[in-house]
């Protein structure tokens, strides 16, 4: 009897044990789980450093993996060298437009500049919906309503002159920010006649001050315990050129590159650099930087020149063909290095991407869905490719990038253009004629053959989708005598 009791006894202490075990266990799963969200915030903080008028080779971070001329041969920039070891760099990343104003629309409601129809600086806006609730802040404070938003440095967003009298600037609070510098412009960076002046200052081109600004606001967020997203658009490198003395002296001593000479330039350059330094020591001693994503890019590509001229035989943006103003590989591609949480360090990239993908990558990243929205905007989430060593596929509802600068500008070209890039290929197409340049940017990131005659049927295929894009979203079509500065886009009535 005792023998068959202990028998029936064995599987119920079993029994006992595992329910103790399995109680066990449940609460040690719940206690981790509760402590990574308590240690690893689900509500990540972002900050975007978006640099004016900086080409894809300006720094010396090397963009391209085994390509030196990616690199600039006479700046010095250790700070960015540092974030791009700590996250990944994209070697074909694009702006949406090769000047300022649209493709600083592009990043904020991700949508391309000929979509938006904001395709020039002075350009009426009338038409542009900015109360919409697709913008960075409204997401985030979707997502979570404790998210704090602020934009420091450079608007420049928006102009008006045919309802309210005539008006510069759309306000940051309009899209959703909680804190901002209000309605600025190049001017309140330094921007005057004659526009290449080059001099020393302490705080050049109110870098050192808009960083300090930018650590105010994450210092607070941080006490406050609150994730934030922050927008520092310094108005640096962007010409007045000014330098402190210590860096220009350092310059004036340093040998120069074959391509990068301007002593006042590489100063600036490294005082911009030294202030990012700054902010990224600033998110250490917080003790957030684990839980931050840092995004370093600009607006579009340096000028070809110092001071800018229409001929000259090398740009400042080499290997690159020309540069701002112009939509060359110049002219719109740009250094963007991303860091943070669960990226690969000192990793690259060679997926195509754009301004456009940093909203959407910003929603996806903080838990938001787009799905449903996602007719509504050009960009995609690079989320997937900055968690998978570089590698990876966009998922945008259209796959080409889009270019469009029909009017002239004499500076640069002097004539309407338009391009496409699509998987290697970039169509650029001169509308005063139709001249169609086909481009083979796997290996022709120069633009210097033309491939059109080669491979016309490739070139209409591009033409045709580029041309049924302007289609679909009514983007304005180049006329003579238009210039798309301050008339409504009603008022001047050309569209495709």
């Amino acid at each position: 009897m005792t023998l068959i009791f202990d028998l029936f006894r064995i599987p119920i202490i079993l029994i006992r044990k595992i329910r103790v075990v399995c109680t066990i266990l449940m609460m040690l799963s719940f206690n981790l789980v509760f402590s990574q969200k308590e240690n690893n915030n689900s509500s990540p903080n972002f900050i975007v450093i978006l640099v004016d008028d900086q080409g894809w080779s300006g720094t010396s971070v090397q963009m391209k993996k085994g390509d030196v001329s990616s690199m600039s041969d006479y700046h010095h920039t250790p700070n960015l060298e540092k974030l791009a070891a700590k996250g990944m760099r994209f070697s074909q990343a694009y702006s949406t437009s090769p000047v300022c104003a649209p493709s600083r629309y592009s990043l904020q409601f991700g949508k391309s500049a000929a979509r938006l129809n904001m395709i020039r600086v002075q350009m009426n806006t009338d038409h542009i919906d900015h109360t919409t609730k697709i913008t960075i802040p409204k997401i985030l404070k979707k997502v979570n309503p404790k998210y704090v938003t602020a934009h420091f440095g450079k608007w420049g967003m928006g102009i008006s002159n045919s309802k309210m009298g005539f008006n510069f600037g759309v306000h940051p609070s309009v899209l959703g920010y909680d804190y901002s510098d209000g309605k600025t412009t190049n001017g309140d960076g330094g921007f005057q006649p004659p526009e290449w002046k080059f001099s020393t200052s302490e705080d050049p081109k109110k870098i050192y001050s808009l960083t300090q600004r930018s650590i105010t606001f994450i210092e607070q967020q941080s006490k406050s315990k609150n994730p934030f997203y922050l927008q520092l658009s310094h108005y640096a490198v962007h010409s007045n050129i000014q330098a402190t003395k210590r860096s220009l002296e350092k310059y004036e001593k340093k040998e120069k590159g074959k391509i990068h000479k301007n002593a006042y330039f590489a100063a600036l350059t490294e005082d911009l650099d030294d202030s990012v330094g700054i902010l990224l020591n600033k998110l250490q001693e917080l003790g957030i930087a684990n839980n931050t994503y840092v995004i370093y890019c600009s607006d579009n590509g340096a000028v070809p020149t110092l001071p800018p001229r229409r001929k000259y035989k090398t740009s400042y943006n080499y290997p690159l063909s020309r540069g701002k103003w112009d939509a060359t590989e110049g002219g719109i591609r740009i250094p963007f290095i991303v860091s943070g949480p669960r990226i690969k360090p000192n990793s690259f990239s060679d997926i195509p991407i754009s301004l456009t993908d940093i909203l959407p990558t910003i929603a996806d990243l903080s838990g938001y869905n787009l799905r449903g929205q996602m007719k509504t905007i050009d960009g995609g989430s690079i989320k997937k490719v900055l968690f998978n060593s570089g590698n990876g596929k966009v998922k945008r509802q259209d796959n080409g990038f889009y270019f469009h600068v029909p009017y002239r500008n004499y500076i640069a070209f002097g004539r309407p253009h338009s391009s496409i890039i699509l998987d290697i290929y970039k169509l650029i197409k001169f509308h005063d004629n139709d001249e169609l340049n086909l481009f083979d940017l796997s290996n022709d990131i120069g633009e210097q053959n033309n491939l059109a005659e080669k491979f016309p049927l490739i070139a209409k295929k591009l033409d045709h989708k580029m041309e049924n894009y302007f289609k679909k979203h009514k983007t304005v079509k180049w006329g003579k005598g238009i210039d798309w500065k301050f008339k409504s886009i009603e008022e001047i009535n050309s569209f495709y």
